[in-house]
């Protein structure tokens, strides 16, 4: 382990190690250090902290900083920023040394490094976080983070919005952020799917549709998914929030029809809702089975299933 002991008082002692070649873990006691940086021929920063760095270190000529503004709690989202600091490593690396950090360069950054090392050698959380632990023995992603390392692989080591485990993850995130604000915070706003019922260029086949009116409510893809007793369960419609629905201002309601406002289910950021199955849903925005067809349209004929 290559560890500086000098100490900074206001944040302890200077911690950096060399996980791989030119790439660095460390707290944030060595991304002020500019000696420490000289030392190593830093070129590239990542800060994973809720303050970026001071200007001092940030405004020098010879180093490109990348900033994530986000706190080590569980429900921090650091998996949706994976692709971009594989990407800033990557440049990094190309060009000299990067140094990935958080505070004490034990969980936020850590995850950013065991990230990197899973999609590099196409392995596990597991295997790679033994690879980051053994060059940085204090490493401890939190358990937040560590489900968010698996989801990235289950990926492909890479963001795939239509994966239906990342739509829940970034589903429950905004959940708990409407809890505390009582809105949904604009961040989270590209959760909220577009109306179906507008013209596409290439509409998806499979559609929900309001049995009076015959509106189209939802598409296949819009399906939350969940199983009872190991198959998908059909007993209620569970969907991503759609434009029509309008949620982004309220915790819970019901949804009606924009068009023929027949009542059609219920929606709820916090409580969500169980399933008659008997899986508890949440958040959840579902539509009543017998409220609504679902229909296979093909060559412009409408089957009703």
């Amino acid at each position: 382990m290559d560890i500086l002991h000098r100490a900074n008082f206001s944040l302890g002692p200077i911690s950096i190690d060399m996980i791989e070649k030119n790439l660095y873990l460390g707290g944030l006691a060595a991304a002020k250090d500019i000696y420490t940086l000289n030392k190593y021929k830093i070129t590239h920063i990542i800060t994973i902290d809720t303050c970026p760095l001071p200007r001092n270190i940030s405004e020098l000529k010879h180093i490109t900083v990348k900033y994530i503004q986000l706190s080590d709690q569980p429900k921090e989202d650091l998996l949706s920023h994976f692709d971009e600091t594989d990407c800033f490593i990557k440049e990094g690396l190309s060009k000299g040394a990067v140094f990935v950090h958080c505070f004490f360069g034990v969980s936020r950054s850590a995850t950013v490094v065991i990230a990197y090392i899973m999609k590099k050698y196409q392995i596990s959380y597991h295997e790679a976080f033994e690879k980051v632990k053994a060059k940085r023995s204090i490493v401890y992603p939190n358990q937040g983070f560590v489900s968010q390392l698996k989801l990235y692989r289950e990926m492909g080591y890479t963001i795939n919005p239509t994966n239906m485990h990342f739509k829940i993850f970034k589903l429950t995130l905004a959940a708990d952020r409407v809890r505390k604000v009582k809105i949904l915070p604009q961040n989270f706003i590209d959760l909220i799917q577009p109306d179906p019922d507008l013209a596409q260029i290439q509409p998806e086949p499979n559609v929900y549709r309001c049995k009076k009116c015959r509106r189209i409510l939802a598409s296949e893809s819009n399906l939350i998914i969940h199983q009872d007793k190991g198959v998908n369960c059909t007993k209620t419609y569970f969907i991503e929030p759609m434009v029509w629905m309008n949620v982004t201002l309220v915790t819970n309601g019901k949804l009606h029809c924009p068009k023929c406002s027949a009542k059609l289910g219920s929606f709820s950021w916090i409580m969500g809702c169980q399933c008659p199955c008997g899986v508890q849903v949440a958040p959840a925005f579902y539509l009543t089975p017998s409220k609504v067809d679902f229909t296979n349209v093909v060559k412009n004929v409408e089957v009703t299933f």
